[in-house]
Parts: C-alpha cells; sequence; structure tokens
C-alpha cells in the first residue's frame, strides 16, 4: 500500500506553514489585547449636568478622577446638587462603558467571546451592576 502524504497531516512541509499561521494569529491577538489594555487604561470620561452645576471626570474604571462645580450651585439646594453630581456620575459611567465597548470591538472584533465577555463584565462594573474592585461592599 502506498499512500500519498503529500498534503496530509503527515506533510512537514504543511504543519510548518499551518503553525506559521498560528502563530500569526495568536502574534496579532496578543498586539490587539495589548492595544485594547492601553486604550481602556486611557480611557477618560468627562460629563457635565444639562443645568451646568457639576462636571465630573471618571476613569475606565468607573472612579471619580475630577469634580468642577459651577458658580449656580451657590444658589442651588444642596440635596439637588448632590443628586446632581450622583446622576451625572452614573453618565459619565453610562458613557464609558460605551466607549469601552466600542474600544473593544475596534481592536478584537464582535466575533471574539473573550471580547463580548470582557465588554459585559466592564459595562456592569460601570453601570453599577457591581461594585468597583476597590469596594467589595458596594459603597
Amino acid at each position: 500500500m502506498n499512500a500519498d502524504i503529500s498534503g496530509g497531516i503527515l506533510d512537514p512541509d504543511g504543519a510548518m506553514a499551518e503553525l506559521a499561521a498560528w502563530q500569526g494569529r495568536i502574534d496579532q491577538l496578543a498586539a490587539d489585547t495589548q492595544t485594547m489594555s492601553d486604550r481602556l487604561r486611557e480611557l477618560r470620561v468627562t460629563t457635565r449636568d444639562e443645568n451646568g452645576l457639576v462636571e465630573v471626570t471618571i476613569d475606565s474604571a468607573g472612579a471619580l478622577t475630577g469634580l468642577r462645580l459651577g458658580p449656580r450651585i451657590q444658589q442651588t439646594d444642596p440635596d439637588t446638587v448632590a443628586q446632581t453630581i450622583m446622576r451625572t456620575i452614573r453618565q459619565a459611567r453610562d458613557e464609558a462603558a460605551d466607549r469601552s465597548r466600542e474600544i473593544l470591538t475596534e481592536t478584537l472584533g464582535t466575533e471574539s467571546p473573550a471580547a463580548r465577555a470582557i465588554a459585559d463584565r466592564v459595562g456592569r462594573q460601570l453601570r453599577g451592576a457591581e461594585p468597583p474592585a476597590d469596594d467589595p461592599d458596594g459603597r
């Protein structure tokens, strides 16, 4: 029995080409993942409420990194200012979740199960379904 093994499983050249292609895909995935990580780390969102009372800046984890209060707060009830701050932080977190999803889609694509899982986790964290990592009690 004379089996033709060229182009088959036992073809060393074909196996090497397949391994090289696989390595190329792995290298590209690693580069895309690093790009995604860098872009998410650099993500900052600044949002202002519709009345110009407050402006908040959050980072990619949803942590407040900046707060500016407009001059109108002096004529505004403190409870209203507090509610406005909290509402504006939620709006910024929603925007950050949307922008995070865009970054994941641009860098890892929409077909990647890993990208979908990361996007879902980031979205839940930023939208308040999970407490931030530095606050396990959810306060």
